[in-house]
């Protein structure tokens, strides 16, 4: 998968590491990732990653990745998840009711939901009635599926992208497969992994479909227990893993910004930041 950096504009090819691409591309690796998919392993990954034997990992990563600590909480880290979980001291949103913000920092993709309430990814068909498991999926015949992939180096915490109030959670029981690309070829990843969804009754989207999708080493979603909302609001939280949020917007609600919509025409995703533009309200 390509990616192209927003603030730079600069494209390179995002890799997975090794070991993943043995897990998912080796016969002899399909052993590894039955395993890795089991969500007992999940547990007992969790489990190590709240504990302090975690912390050389944590510092680590945070070296590699030079991650400016500074911008988050003042607070000691005693475990890898307790710095995966952290939060940023402030999170800088747009304010314009206009604005379709991003609800986290991630790599976005959109694709255009066709007349059959499908998206292709990669040679692979999604059907939202799959996604979902519910018949509302009707109502976004037409529209936009906004794919926000996270990595582990992203910031986990997500925002509400309008304000507004939210039905009831729907959580979907599935598979911890990874959520990177590499894995679409093999798995219809958002058909089958652990998923929560709600639909949010915004004040100037129309309603709009909200899901965190867990991912390989994630059997944790922390959404909190908002029922109205206002814009910028904090909605949640994954714990330990990489991860993705999926929005699915009504037809003729938004104009997706061009840098995303020319990126993603060619399947390239595009980076962005927790609460910036990446749309405008059409009326």
């Amino acid at each position: 998968m390509q990616v192209v950096d927003r603030k730079t504009k600069n494209e390179y090819t995002y890799e997975p590491s090794k070991f993943v691409k043995y897990m998912y591309e080796k016969k002899s690796g399909r052993f590894f990732l039955k395993l890795l998919n089991n969500r007992v392993m999940a547990n007992i990954s969790r489990i190590f990653m709240n504990t302090f034997l975690s912390i050389p990992y944590k510092n680590k990563i945070i070296k590699k990745n030079h991650v400016d600590m500074s911008l988050y909480e003042d607070k000691k880290y005693l475990s890898y998840n307790s710095y995966f979980t952290r939060r940023l001291k402030k999170i800088d949103f747009v304010k314009d009711n206009k604005v379709f913000i991003a609800p986290c920092e991630s790599k976005l993709l959109v694709l255009k939901i066709d007349n059959n309430t499908s998206f292709d990814i990669k040679g692979s068909k999604y059907t939202l009635s799959e996604i979902l498991k519910d018949d509302i999926y009707k109502e976004y015949n037409g529209g936009y599926a906004m794919i926000f992939r996270l990595e582990a180096t992203n910031y986990h915490r997500y925002i509400f992208l309008d304000s507004g109030t939210r039905d009831e959670y729907k959580y979907i029981k599935g598979k911890l497969n990874t959520v990177q690309p590499i894995a679409y070829k093999h798995f219809k990843v958002f058909h089958e992994n652990c998923r929560e969804w709600t639909v949010l009754h915004t004040d100037n989207f129309d309603d709009v479909i909200h899901m965190e999708i867990g991912a390989m080493m994630i059997g944790k979603i922390n959404n909190n227990d908002k029922t109205s909302f206002k814009r910028g609001d904090e909605k949640g939280f994954f714990s330990f893993g990489g991860s993705t949020i999926l929005l699915l917007v009504k037809k003729n609600i938004i104009k997706i910004n061009d840098d995303i919509m020319n990126n993603s025409q060619e399947l390239k995703e595009t980076t962005v930041n927790i609460g910036e533009e990446v749309a405008k309200k059409i009326k």
